[in-house]
């Protein structure tokens, strides 16, 4: 069934061609498309254009919908072309003429904009509370190790003295920096398009602000243009943002491989969570966070990809924008399966705590050497040339007792002001609202 289906039919191929992936899709969408429909047709019930007797039949049957949606149950029947048709579909065989009359005043362009954010702001949700595990696990080992030395590096050169403490603070702080991109990406796709129609309003008195309120937007997109216009920039928005806690997944995996290897020794993974050799018996292979690497590099690249399938468009509703799916909507799981794991790792993972019994790492105590001198009186760069005479004639003995004690340094991690930039961040999210709207939607039926 096609709702824009006349007195002909398309062609079987063009009509595969043109569905594509949509029918796969969309069981993504499809509670979403019930709530939406839910607080559509409640306003359309207060300007007159349902029966006060029919309200309540449709959001009953609409519950229903939700309800099978939940337990894995809607289907998207063979030859029926998206989410929107199937529950049109099923309320009309329910209902006869009332399941038609919840089209009114939108049409499938606000439809699946609103079903994409609220599908969005309930991904975001889940995302945030995984970053907010995997922060929480990153603390714990940074608190759990904050007197173990390890080296620093620059340039892959042992460099100055570092700690796990350091280590795994300096990736709980980046994820927090990265909750600042989620907030911002939330706060855009959390505004109302529906009403929008397929983006020049409708000459029904809609009232757009009744279903703000209802879905728990903290607004509309105003201008029914620019609403349609944000399809496309809003998955854009969100998957920089996702980037952005890929990004620092992927370096922390790539530190995890190299700080297992045996040439580093530097941490352990649990036995359980690595791979074997076929041929060399004694491998224990960080595959786990070798494909976190990899998932989370093609991860940071879903903002191009969403670019270059909406570049260039001018203003209005284009079929471009339905490919946007096929990456986007997928991408929650596969971020959040790799912030799972990493944080079951994690809080797992064996520290060498003796790492500096390795005379191979005495030179990155130089620099402290340089400023004991430079703090007795010897000019710096007289000291840093000693120092560094001294290591090429084998006469420099490393003191390895350091005292660092500005903020966020080895001796004063700062974790606990880290752990309060998380909270403010999650704080201003104020998912409530969202959660608060939509139960008290599906609890009217």
């Amino acid at each position: 069934m096609k709702l824009w289906e006349k007195n002909y039919e398309v062609n079987a191929e063009i009509d595969r061609f043109t569905v594509g992936r949509d029918r796969e899709m969309d069981l993504y969408l499809a509670p979403y498309d019930v709530l939406g429909s839910m607080a559509h047709i409640t306003m359309l019930e207060s300007i007159g254009l349902l029966g006060s007797d029919e309200l309540p039949v449709l959001l009953r049957e609409l519950r229903n919908i939700y309800d099978l949606t939940q337990r894995g149950e809607f289907v998207i029947e063979d030859g029926i072309e998206d989410v929107h048709s199937q529950v049109e579909l099923m309320l009309t065989r329910k209902l006869g003429d009332m399941g038609k009359k919840i089209h009114s005043g939108r049409s499938r362009n606000d439809q699946v904009l609103v079903d994409l954010k609220l599908f969005t702001r309930h991904q975001l949700q889940l995302v945030a509370a995984d970053v907010k595990d995997l922060f929480d696990q990153l603390i714990a080992k940074s608190n759990q190790y904050k007197e173990v030395l390890m080296p620093g590096y620059t340039h892959l050169q042992v460099a100055m003295p570092s700690s796990f403490g350091l280590w795994f603070g300096a990736y709980a702080e980046s994820l927090a920096d990265d909750m600042l991109f989620l907030q911002a990406a939330y706060k855009m796709t959390n505004r109302n398009p529906l009403g929008s129609a397929a983006g020049y309003g409708s000459s029904f008195p809609l009232n757009r602000q009744m279903t703000t309120d209802l879905l728990g937007f903290d607004s509309m997109d105003y201008n029914v243009v620019y609403a349609q216009m944000g399809r496309g920039k809003m998955e854009r928005n969100v998957a920089f943002a996702l980037a952005s806690i890929a990004g620092t997944m992927a370096k922390l995996a790539f530190d995890a491989c190299l700080f297992n290897s045996q040439n580093f020794g530097f941490v352990k993974l649990p036995k359980e969570c690595t791979t074997g050799s076929s041929i060399m018996p004694h491998k224990k292979n960080p595959d786990v966070f070798e494909l976190i690497r990899s998932k989370s590099n093609k991860l940071q690249s879903m903002p191009y990809q969403i670019t270059m399938m909406m570049n260039n468009l001018p203003v209005g509703y284009f079929r471009d924008l339905q490919i946007i799916k096929e990456v986007f909507l997928p991408a929650f799981d596969e971020l959040r399966d790799c912030l799972r794991m990493t944080a079951y790792i994690i809080n797992k993972i064996e520290v060498n705590e003796h790492i500096l019994d390795d005379p191979r790492y005495d030179p990155m105590f130089s620099v402290e050497e340089v400023n004991r001198l430079a703090a007795e009186g010897m000019p710096f760069r007289d000291a840093y040339k000693k120092v560094g005479l001294d290591i090429e004639a084998g006469r420099f003995t490393p003191c390895k007792d350091i005292h660092h004690t500005h903020e966020g340094s080895i001796g004063q991690l700062c974790n606990d002001r880290i752990e309060q930039l998380m909270a403010q961040v999650i704080e201003g999210f104020n998912f409530e609202r969202a959660q608060t709207a939509e139960k008290k939607l599906l609890e009217t039926c």
